[in-house]
């Protein structure tokens, strides 16, 4: 298996801990390189993660597909709907670096997954904008076959509380797959992570926030793919608050 390119492109904080331990092998000597490298120039903390160390496109890819392959096994069985869409989803998402990212699934697929530890790594190390986008993909997953299977819920919300990831923000993430079909304007509530009770001001400071946060231009620096999904995640933010202001006639 190659993973040149992403090595040559920088691997950091998922060598270490316990996402290490599962993509390691994977990548050969390379962890044990990574690891001796930044012990020695003092870049370890004392929980083994590499602290100041700035997240890469090949960290984010890793943090990614482990993630992937943890939701895919949530219900005991991975789909060939499910495969077939995740294949086709990081053609979009990775381009020339698919292919790479598809044999690392396949073998990640036949591992003992930690959820919460890994998680946890992520969320130690990860922006916490970064951390939506990675919400938004597992769910885009989880809905390949159409259908979200409770089980597969119950992983995302583990690995979301694992990562830090506000209940508001998990709700929001959440309502844009669950009940995005009905395109009611509860559910524009919903993504903006509140009730029809909200006052015109609460509505608007939500927005606010909400836009801050899911700006694509905040996980620019993990390469135009993500940055063009975070895009579409933007769009659903900003036509919930169109709905919501249409509805209400305030401007």
């Amino acid at each position: 298996m190659g993973f040149g390119k992403w090595i040559g492109g920088g691997l950091g904080w998922v060598l270490c801990g316990p996402l290490g331990g599962i993509v390691g092998y994977l990548i050969g000597s390379a962890i044990e390189e990574v690891q001796t490298t930044a012990s020695r120039n003092g870049q370890l903390g004392s929980e083994g993660k590499a602290s100041g160390r700035q997240t890469t496109h090949g960290d984010f890819r890793v943090s990614l597909i482990v993630l992937t392959a943890a939701v895919m096994k949530a219900d005991g069985k991975v789909k060939t709907s499910e495969l077939d869409y995740v294949k086709a989803f990081y053609v979009r998402t990775f381009g020339s670096a698919a292919q790479d990212a598809i044999l690392m699934l396949r073998d990640v697929l036949k591992q003992n997954i930690p959820v919460d530890e890994v998680s946890r790594q992520i969320g130690m190390n990860l922006d916490y904008s970064s951390r939506l986008q990675l919400l938004h993909f597992l769910f885009g997953i989880a809905a390949a076959d159409r259908e979200i299977a409770p089980s597969e819920v119950a992983v995302i919300e583990r690995i979301a509380s694992s990562m830090g990831i506000s209940a508001a923000d998990y709700r929001s993430i959440k309502a844009m797959f669950i009940v995005e079909a009905q395109k009611t304007t509860e559910n524009a509530y919903n993504i903006l992570g509140l009730t029809p009770n909200a006052t015109n001001d609460e509505i608007k400071k939500a927005y606010r926030k909400m836009a801050v946060e899911n700006h694509p231009d905040k996980v620019a620096y993990l390469g135009e793919d993500v940055q063009k999904a975070a895009k579409e995640k933007f769009q659903k933010i900003q036509e919930a608050y169109e709905s919501i202001k249409k509805e209400r006639n305030f401007a």
